[in-house]
């Protein structure tokens, strides 16, 4: 079990902390998550759903050290930057990359060129 986040939330959240900095706010550390945890498993049939596709896979042993369980708590960043993350399901998460990669097939090389720069 894996807790995930969208990337434009962990960017939220950063200028969030920036913005509180700017204003004499302390430094702090917090978890930033959406508070839940997703087996791959979970990951997997969630990318089948929104992508119409089947993912390949199989089952295999966990690896040495690695946790069963890995799920962070946004509260304090909630409490005291007021960050709360805009996509709370994996499916959203999964949804806007998928949507991202269907428009941008190069990927970054479309976004980004050295010539652009």
């Amino acid at each position: 079990m894996r807790d995930y986040i969208h990337v434009e939330d962990l960017a939220a959240a950063h200028v969030f902390a920036l913005e509180a900095l700017e204003q004499g706010g302390p430094t702090a550390a917090d978890n930033l998550s959406i508070g839940r945890g997703y087996s791959v498993l979970e990951v997997i049939k969630a990318a089948e759903k929104v992508t119409g596709q089947k993912v390949p896979y199989r089952f295999g042993p966990r690896r040495p050290g690695v946790p069963a369980v890995l799920v962070a708590s946004a509260g304090k960043a909630i409490e005291e930057m007021g960050w709360r993350p805009r996509y709370t399901s994996l499916e959203e998460i999964i949804a806007t990359a998928w949507m991202w990669h269907r428009n941008k097939p190069g990927g970054y090389s479309q976004v980004y060129s050295p010539e652009g720069r």
